[in-house]
């Protein structure tokens, strides 16, 4: 059976909510004092009030925790991307060096010096090449990574946490990172503050 919820269990609920609120913001306003002096000065107390109610209710850890996830799993995915070109391109140069030395050895004295000065163009234009699919692919991942920012910029701004809007200033973006950073850190030892204040 339903219990009616009268007026004391709401105002029990207010103060364990307050309760949690200044835990939270007590807890950042001491992580911050770790971050470097000019970072310090950008969060008020109100970005810091602000965060501490995004905070409240737990969403916000899972949402980074799952930002998190969904970031490690892309990098890997990147790295493995990359991490194959790179194979690729070895056994290109290996074939490649493997045919030209069988080429040398199945070549006349006087025909050497001609088919070195040809081999040593096409090596030229394979590394030239793979200079080139390298540089597209580092294009790419820096694409891919710069775009999984601005989601994850989104989806904070999106859950209502203070100090998130998608953005690459480098200054503001130093400061997001420094806000997940002290999420990150509440997690760590503010969840079991949470758990004991609810």
């Amino acid at each position: 059976m339903d219990r009616y919820a009268g007026p004391g269990d709401e105002a029990a609920d207010r103060t364990r909510q307050q309760e949690r609120h200044y835990q939270l913001l007590s807890a950042l306003q001491s992580l911050v004092k770790e971050l470097p002096s000019s970072f310090q000065q950008r969060l008020s107390y109100t970005t810091l009030s602000d965060l501490a109610l995004a905070l409240l209710d737990g969403t916000v850890f899972e949402i980074v925790q799952g930002l998190l996830e969904i970031q490690h799993l892309t990098e890997k995915s990147l790295y493995n991307q990359r991490l194959r070109l790179q194979n690729e391109h070895r056994v290109l140069r290996q074939a490649l060096r493997q045919k030209h030395l069988e080429a040398q050895q199945n070549c006349r004295p006087h025909n050497l010096p001609v088919l070195q000065a040809a081999q040593q163009r096409e090596l030229e234009a394979m590394d030239h090449r793979i200079r080139e699919e390298q540089q597209a692919m580092d294009r790419k991942i820096v694409l891919e990574l710069d775009r999984k920012v601005a989601d994850q910029q989104s989806t904070l701004e999106k859950a209502g946490v203070a100090g998130f809007y998608v953005t690459t200033n480098p200054q503001e973006l130093t400061l997001q990172m420094n806000l997940l950073e002290l999420i990150r850190k509440l997690q760590q030892r503010g969840c079991q503050v949470g758990k004991a204040a609810l």
